[in-house]
């Protein structure tokens, strides 16, 4: 498929960076005139994927978070977030709801309510190498077309 924009960005894994990602998706995905519906789908994915990279992948240090859009030939999004962390041991688990290594304070529901949002989900992880977190939603125009 072919893509017809991409954007690429690079940010520390730093909680306040989470905004800024959520606001990058929002911008980027208004090109194919999304619903309000589907911008807060795209922005709440966004978010859990950058929480998850923040909380996660560097829990000793604020390592990169990168942000990949593109935008097809289909009118469908394409959403990658990857960090070069510690990566997840078990993705089968990590992705099973309620789920977390993150502590009390951490819901175990950031893979479930990707899968939600987006029309799909793809986790990719290696221990000491990282995650990549690639997520699709075809955006259906306001029109309804």
């Amino acid at each position: 498929m072919k893509q017809r924009n991409y954007i690429k960005i690079e940010f520390p894994a730093r909680s306040v960076n989470e905004g800024f990602a959520r606001a990058a998706a929002a911008a980027f995905a208004a090109q194919l005139d999304p619903t309000m519906d589907q911008l807060g789908d795209i922005k709440t994915a966004v978010s859990e994927a950058v929480t998850n990279a923040i909380v996660h992948a560097y829990p000793d240090q604020a390592g990169p978070v990168q942000l990949r859009m593109r935008i097809l030939d289909d009118d469908q999004l394409e959403i990658a977030v990857r960090d070069r962390g510690r990566g997840i041991p078990d993705v089968k688990k990590a992705m099973e709801p309620m789920y977390t290594t993150g502590g009390e304070d951490r819901s175990g529901m950031g893979f479930t309510i990707m899968t939600s949002f987006m029309d799909g989900l793809r986790v990719r992880s290696a221990p000491d190498r990282g995650t990549t977190v690639t997520m699709k939603k075809r955006i259906r125009t306001k029109a309804g077309t």
